[in-house]
């Protein structure tokens, strides 16, 4: 007679989502910077108003960024270190809306790791979309010759004075 085979699925990637009531017991192992009671502490719980300098805000920063190894479209994004303004108010300038949309999928998580490592509950991320100047650059000829000619406008005098023509 045979004995049964016991087969065991793991469950990994999105197929998988832990009950939130195993999360605040502290069932679920997956979680590598602490329990859940821990980051909701640091998200919305006590205050804590310590102040930090901008050395060790970009540490932190920077120690976060490692962290990040495996996702390397946000950490390009997250490479910019945001500029520190009043009242603990974090200003990161980015590209464009599909930026702060992989943004605003962490941003829970880097502001209470932010809060914690930081010991103040006051940190606030707010993301700015800023316009890229297009720098102008000639392809053909004729516009690099007219950038030529915009810098030096003997160049001009030459091209017709020896009838100077592109070969077309």
């Amino acid at each position: 007679m045979r004995t049964p085979v016991k087969r065991v699925i793991k469950r990994r990637g999105s197929g998988f989502t832990p009950s939130i009531k195993d999360a605040l017991s502290g069932k679920i192992d997956g979680d590598k910077e602490g329990d859940a009671k821990e980051k909701l502490k640091y998200f919305v719980g006590e205050q804590l108003k310590e102040s930090f300098t901008k050395e060790q805000f970009e540490a932190k920063w920077g120690e976060y960024l490692l962290r990040l190894s495996d996702r390397p479209n946000l950490k390009a994004t997250l490479s910019r270190t945001p500029e520190l303004l009043e009242n603990f108010k974090l200003s990161l300038k980015i590209d464009n809306s599909v930026q702060a949309e992989e943004i605003n999928k962490i941003k829970p998580d880097l502001v209470s790791w932010l809060r914690k490592e930081l010991r103040n509950t006051s940190i606030e991320l707010i993301t700015d979309i800023v316009a890229q100047e297009v720098e102008y650059k000639p392809y053909s000829e004729t516009e690099k010759l007219n950038e030529m000619v915009k810098k030096n406008p003997n160049l001009a005098l030459m091209k017709q004075r020896f009838n100077l023509d592109f070969g077309e």
